[in-house]
């Protein structure tokens, strides 16, 4: 098949997803492609179409064992035609649960054909210094696997004819779905006197829960526990306060020591 266009779709607070779909991209051999960037709003606001000759590479973190909520919507309103497509799940080496699954079913719904899939590990929003988690990851070996992975995508696909000789792609997962899609609403964010008011937070925040004005104040509501404030401050002046995301980061730092590998499908 002839290839005329990519476009990588990601949301990706912390970056791990972002890596893991340009390294896929490299693999791939893109040298030019359009970037979606769904962890910015305004991005979320305008519709997606693609076509046959397009390669479509989604990727997005796990959130609960499932597709995060605030970007199904717009993955849902994307219009494909017969797209080629690979679908990616980034997870915090605890579990992938049905979110690889979820995102191949959206993306069928959307008009799109999966020709390949991929989980990989990212650092988990939660990791810290006193409790890491995937910490580093995705790692150099890592990126390895992805461009390895992107690299297999185009020799399946170069010497096809027609997107109508893709078998069905198979992934683990159950539906009905399992996990929830509503987050926490908690107050977890310490935010010391080093803070000097700089705004980087709010500017990151994918959900705009940091008050632009005064960076101390944070909507607990509209807040999804990606931890991207607390990761990209340059003072290190936001932490993650005694509580339950804290007692999660403890249990998931005890349980979840042995390094997960990426698993490929295709």
């Amino acid at each position: 098949m002839k290839i005329q266009s990519i476009k990588l779709v990601y949301f990706s607070p912390t970056e791990t997803t972002k890596a893991v779909v340009e390294g896929v991209a490299r693999g791939f051999r893109a040298t030019v492609a359009e970037r979606i960037d769904l962890t910015k709003p305004l991005a979320r606001s305008k519709p997606l179409q693609t076509g046959e000759n397009e390669l479509l590479i989604v990727g997005v973190p796990v959130y609960m064992g499932r597709v995060p909520e605030v970007i199904r919507e717009w993955l849902q309103s994307i219009k494909a035609l017969n797209t080629p497509t690979v679908c990616i799940v980034v997870y915090g080496n605890r579990v992938y649960d049905d979110a690889l699954r979820e995102l191949k079913d959206i993306l069928i719904a959307d008009g799109c054909v999966p020709i390949a899939a991929g989980t990989f590990i990212g650092e988990h929003s939660f990791s810290s210094d006193e409790t890491p988690i995937a910490i580093g990851r995705p790692d150099i070996r890592d990126l390895s696997q992805t461009e390895a992975f992107g690299q297999i995508i185009r020799t399946k696909l170069d010497p096809l004819l027609s997107i109508d000789e893709i078998k069905t792609l198979n992934v683990p997962g159950e539906f009905p779905y399992r996990g929830e899609t509503k987050l926490w609403d908690v107050d977890f964010i310490a935010v010391s006197n080093d803070c000097n008011l700089c705004q980087l937070c709010a500017e990151v925040c994918p959900v705009g829960a940091i008050d632009i004005e005064n960076s101390r104040l944070i909507d607990e509501k509209k807040c999804i526990t990606c931890c991207a404030c607390i990761k990209n401050c340059p003072q290190h002046a936001r932490t993650i306060k005694p509580g339950p995301v804290y007692d999660a980061s403890i249990r998931l730092n005890t349980l979840f020591k042995e390094p997960k590998q990426p698993e490929l499908f295709y």
